[in-house]
């Protein structure tokens, strides 16, 4: 590939620019294709500059569409016919016109009309004038207030929190042109209108096609109608293909056929269930029905209007059932979605394999029940006309039998599905889920053991498969269906875990006090305090995502209702309440780490850890209790909410300290280890501070910006939730911008402000030391040292709150090693008459972060011009992974300045003043 004026693409950075389509990182890269991590990111930096690309977003979209992506000329979902396609040309044509004219075209007509089968056809046929690809959505399963979920399942994509999942679906269709097909909407038609309305004013370049038997009324719509078929020829032809598929002897004049399809109003799911029936019943039989019982129903009592013609076909067919197919047709109503023969045992009470299959295959036989392959082999479902017939004969007592026994199957396969997750041979939980979430909806909010074995299961599978705020809604529903006030406490907590897991601590916290409260009603004191006591913990320990911090008097009142609760003698209440003791006033952490390693839970010792860390007196074991955690969480099921959250703060505290001791390889590789394990990675705005961190100080600048520009615009779309800790990664944005030589700093800087929710720079000791690193770093860069004294002077001054210990992960300290060393070399640079003394005041950071002890020997190599010593500093910025720093050293030995260039050139960053 030849880039005008840009140079050839070699045959490597070919193969990386092909993988780069796959939104791969860097590590994953190198693995696929057997090179060093290193050599990625040149050839990346190359791939920048030849291609003239902003970002490594931008160099995907050259490489192709995503793997994850239909391609051009298939639809995903679409659902498969067995048979011919009969008829419908000029429907079919004017169904293509309207998409080629309209962004939403509505296939509109009654039940049994075809309007699924011909939207398949047609979809199928426009498919390659769609280069994003196309998916088709049944709806049929889907109640209100699941439409998104529905097309989120078929485009296989999921809820990042806080992040809604309009917004995700939104983030995917704007891919490029997209066909969108949303079948049987007509119960969900303000669903799907909402739906329509938000993807024609966001996604310009998606099409969506809906079929219904309601207009969606939204501006811009253009509807098709459906009426029947023409009876000569098409309802004739429809009738003898369907026929003879199942009697290829039968006997029929084509007079005959005509009749009955005219008794039929021509509608192909009533002429294809008569002409089922032609193996069994014959010539002779069909005329006789056709002469009888296939009357049209129209006004028939008891029928819905948009029923009645279908309500005859129906009537009909059920009629020439025998009992058990009847009653297995009334008990398979109660399926929203597909069934497979287990199904189909439980909803029928029967005991033996052999006679469901049996029934199944007569069913399947009469075209009252149909293949479904969706979701593999082996599963069936009813077409919604049938289902809403079915239902209609079942009785009073019957109904609640049969839901009764729906409700136990949904509770044992919920449970299924929750103790397989992480096996390799498991239910598709996208199979059962509209069954799962509309059996879970139709038990009452009262205490019963299956409907509460439901909802916690489903809560389990839900959460596991990234639906987080369902999750918490089920684990909440449990609560009120809990057989006991232990167990509602208990539930509560697990939607607070559901909460604290994706970082919505003050959900969290409220939903601790309710379990607390409800276990203190009911006479459960060690249970309030446990709830009491993990509240307070939420709070201080995440206190970044608190609009208003707790104040000392309230975090006082919490502890003390905890222990006068904590009323009997329980080791991991006691251990709770001293971890609380702990992160309120600074006491029982020791006690914390002792209980919880006495009683063996690895989620209390990462708790009691992350405590130990915050002692001052053990800041030289912050490694061990990182890498301690490291290897906890590496056995914890990432689909259990609690657990879930220590996996993600593990990785979060075990990058940060890579970078307070500025380890880069070792921050890398930690990201490469979450980039599997941890159950929030790739989320855009709260995994992705620890990447930008990382990339900045790398000089992997083009790929840090990508990222953080990504952030800022998920975080301001989900209303700039609160994130304090986002503050300093969108900080070395600012770093990166002035780095590169551009005049986008600033902005950056503003933004990291409105992120720590301060206007003053000195109202967070962490975005107060991150910025004081990043004004030093530029000012030695870009060679502007007016200001250099005052900059030294804040690098070295006492932040604000210093004599308050900060997290290892998050606090300021990490900062502060950076801005003093950047600040010490910025006097050299500037000739600050006490630089010596500046690089004597700092040089104990030197024995803790890797990169300042390189940035105080560069500054020192500064005073004494040695080329030895200067070539040594660029070989201590080779071993700790900071290129750019290492061509910034390079750049002041002459006989290197040319190698530091070309460096500088392919990490797309400006010359330093020297």
């Amino acid at each position: 590939m030849d880039t005008p004026g840009l140079g050839p693409i070699s045959k490597r950075e070919a193969e990386v620019l092909a993988v780069l389509g796959e939104h791969l990182t860097n590590a994953q890269i190198a693995h696929r294709l057997h090179i060093s991590v290193r050599t990625v990111e040149n050839h990346v930096s190359s791939l920048l500059r030849k291609l003239g690309a902003a970002n490594r977003q931008a160099l995907a979209a050259i490489a192709g569409p995503r793997p994850d992506a239909p391609s051009p000329g298939t639809v995903i979902g679409i659902p498969h016919g067995h048979t011919t396609f009969v008829g419908r040309r000029p429907d079919h044509d004017a169904v293509v016109t309207a998409l080629a004219d309209a962004r939403l075209v509505s296939l509109m007509g009654p039940g049994g009309m075809g309007k699924t089968r011909l939207a398949a056809v047609v979809a199928t046929a426009v498919a390659p004038a769609f280069p994003a690809g196309a998916a088709f959505v049944d709806l049929v399963p889907v109640r209100p207030g699941q439409v998104t979920v529905a097309v989120a399942q078929v485009l296989g994509v999921t809820e990042r929190p806080p992040q809604t999942l309009d917004h995700t679906i939104v983030g995917w269709l704007k891919q490029g042109r997209f066909l969108l097909v949303l079948d049987n909407c007509e119960h969900v038609v303000d669903d799907v209108a909402a739906l329509a309305a938000m993807v024609q004013q966001r996604c310009p370049n998606t099409t969506i096609l809906a079929t219904t038997r309601r207009r969606l009324a939204v501006p811009g719509e253009q509807v098709v109608r459906l009426g029947p078929l023409p009876i000569e020829p098409d309802a004739v032809r429809l009738f003898f293909d369907r026929a003879r598929a199942v009697d290829a002897e039968l006997d029929i004049d084509p007079q005959t056929a005509a009749a009955i399809c005219r008794n039929l109003d021509g509608m192909p799911l009533a002429v294809e269930i008569a002409a089922a029936r032609a193996a069994s019943l014959g010539a002779e039989g069909l005329r006789a029905a056709a002469g009888d019982r296939l009357r049209l129903a129209s006004g028939t009592r008891g029928v819905h209007p948009r029923h009645s013609s279908l309500s005859a076909v129906m009537s009909w067919s059920y009629d020439l059932l025998d009992t058990e197919a009847q009653a297995a047709l009334r008990a398979l109503s109660v399926f929203t979605g597909s069934f497979d023969l287990s199904a189909v045992a439980a909803a029928t009470a029967s005991t033996h394999d052999s006679a469901v299959a049996d029934v199944i295959g007569r069913l399947a036989d009469d075209s009252l029940v149909v293949r479904d392959g969706r979701f593999g082999r082996g599963r069936w479902r009813l077409l919604d006309t049938v289902r809403a017939f079915a239902a209609q004969r079942r009785d009073p007592a019957e109904h609640s039998r049969v839901r009764e026994r729906y409700i136990a199957w949904a509770a044992q396969t919920a449970a299924r599905l929750a103790a397989e997750l992480g096996d390799d041979e498991q239910l598709d939980f996208a199979a059962v889920a509209a069954d799962l979430r509309a059996a879970a909806a139709s038990t009452a909010a009262s205490p019963d053991p299956t409907a509460h074995r439901l909802a916690v299961s489903l809560a389990t599978v839900t959460f596991a498969y990234g639906f987080n705020r369902e999750a918490r809604e089920h684990f909440t529903g449990a609560a009120q269906r809990a057989p006991d006030a232990r167990q509602a406490g208990r539930d509560l907590c697990a939607a607070a875990n559901v909460a604290t897991a994706v970082y919505d601590g003050p959900a969290a916290f409220d939903l601790f006090l309710a379990a607390a409260n409800r276990s203190r009603a009911a006479g459960l004191d060690n249970d309030a305090a446990a709830a009491t006591a993990s509240a307070l913990i939420t709070a201080l320990r995440f206190p970044g995502e608190f609009p208003q911090r707790l104040t000392p008097e309230d975090g006082a009142r919490l502890l003390a209702t905890a222990m006068r609760d904590a009323t009997q003698d329980d080791p991991r209440t006691a251990a709770l309440i001293a971890a609380a003791r702990a992160w309120n006033d600074g006491t029982g952490a020791d006690e914390a780490l002792e209980l919880a390693r006495a009683l063996g839970d690895p989620l209390l010792l990462l708790g009691a850890l992350d405590i130990a860390m915050t002692d001052p007196g053990r800041r030289a074991q912050v490694g061990e209790f990182v890498a301690e955690r490291l290897r906890l969480v590496a056995e914890l099921p990432r689909h259990d909410p609690a657990a879930a959250t220590e996996i993600t703060d593990t990785f979060h505290v075990a990058t940060s300290h890579a970078v307070a001791t500025g380890d880069l390889p070792a921050a890398a590789s930690i990201l490469e280890t979450a980039a599997a394990q941890d159950p929030l990675a790739g989320h855009p705005y709260v995994t992705a501070p620890r990447r930008i961190r990382v990339a900045v100080l790398a000089g992997r600048f083009g790929e840090a910006l990508a990222a953080t520009e990504a952030l800022w615009d998920e975080w301001q779309r989900d209303g700039a939730p609160t994130r304090r800790w986002m503050a300093t990664a969108v900080a070395m944005a600012a770093l990166a911008e002035g780095l590169r030589g551009t005049s986008h700093s600033h902005r950056w800087r503003e933004r990291a402000l409105r992120v720590a929710q301060t206007d003053d720079v000195t109202g967070s000791i962490e975005l107060a030391a991150c910025i004081a690193f990043v004004d030093a770093r530029l000012a030695v860069h870009t060679g502007h040292t007016v200001d250099a004294g005052a900059m030294v002077k804040r690098a070295f001054a006492s932040f604000k709150d210093e004599t308050v210990v900060p997290h290892p992960a998050v606090g300021g300290h990490i900062w502060k090693s950076y801005a003093r060393a950047a600040a010490a070399e910025l006097a050299v640079f500037a000739g600050l008459p006490d630089a010596g003394e500046l690089l004597t005041a700092a040089s104990h950071h030197a024995a803790d972060n890797r990169w300042a002890a390189a940035c105080l020997a560069r500054a020192r190599g500064r005073l004494t011009g040695e080329p030895e010593h200067l070539a040594s500093v660029a070989a201590q910025w080779d071993r700790i992974g900071a290129r750019f720093e290492r061509a910034c050293t390079l750049m002041l030995i002459p006989e290197h300045r040319d190698e530091a260039r070309t460096e500088l050139e392919a990490l797309g960053a400006s010359s330093p003043a020297l």
